[in-house]
């Protein structure tokens, strides 16, 4: 490999570009995370993990310990911060709403320098969204791409009303509206269903994205949607 291409991983790795580069199915009832002590996979509790499915163990055991209400809050002290400084290695990305209510840092107990978190209305995206979802996975190997609906969402809501009465919305609110019509026809107005279709079609959309094809064919990747209930913190995988 080139001396230049191995200087540019390096400072990737390092996050000194990070900042220019960022500005099937289960119900409910079976998908809802398995209450273990520690992922199954045997990742230790500070290795990073380094498969797609040991990323999600560790994002499944987090939202358990969220939902039983016994949080560590890993990797948010002063040592953490001065680890992270210098470098980022996050091994997942969540591409999420916007809704206060719904933090993955939080509903995934991680903390710093753990995980990319993508955040828009309704889990909406564009090439800007998408370039913003690329970047862990294209350039520091990260193996798990999660997209994350909710809960009586905001968003969803207010696009499935203006939908529905034929008004728009204000300003570019109503760009939000139109990237959910068809999840709003297909669902039938159904706000739940509307949430849970649209997370879907992201996924299916990343899932095509040129830069994750290869690296999904060779199991280096996987890109899955998840629905969280605000009511209970519970995450249940959609697929």
């Amino acid at each position: 490999m080139p001396n230049h291409m191995i200087n540019r991983r390096a400072l990737l790795r390092a996050g000194i570009l990070t900042g220019g580069l960022l500005t099937g199915v289960a119900s409910a009832s079976t998908a809802v995370f398995a209450r273990t002590a520690q992922p199954a996979n045997g990742t230790a509790p500070d290795q990073r993990p380094a498969t797609p499915d040991q990323a999600w163990a560790t994002l499944r055991e987090g939202n358990r310990r969220w939902v039983d209400g016994t949080a560590t809050h890993p990797h948010q002290d002063i040592d953490r911060r001065r680890e992270v400084a210098q470098k980022q290695d996050p091994f997942a990305v969540v591409f999420s709403c916007i809704d206060s209510r719904v933090s993955p840092e939080l509903i995934f107990d991680t903390g710093l320098g753990d995980l990319f978190v993508v955040r828009t209305a309704a889990q909406t995206i564009d090439p800007l969204v998408t370039g913003a979802a690329e970047y862990g996975p294209a350039e520091l190997g990260t193996p798990l791409v999660v997209v994350l609906g909710h809960q009586r969402c905001g968003a969803v809501t207010a696009a499935a009303e203006s939908l529905h009465e034929h008004k728009k919305l204000p300003g570019e609110l109503d760009t939000i509206a139109s990237a959910l019509r068809s999840a709003y026809k297909r669902s039938g107005g159904d706000i739940d269903k509307m949430i849970r279709i649209n997370t879907i079609d992201v996924v299916k959309q990343l899932k095509k994205d040129k830069l994750f094809v290869p690296r999904i064919a060779k199991g280096e990747l996987k890109v899955i949607g998840a629905y969280y209930s605000i009511d209970t913190g519970v995450v249940t995988r959609l697929v």
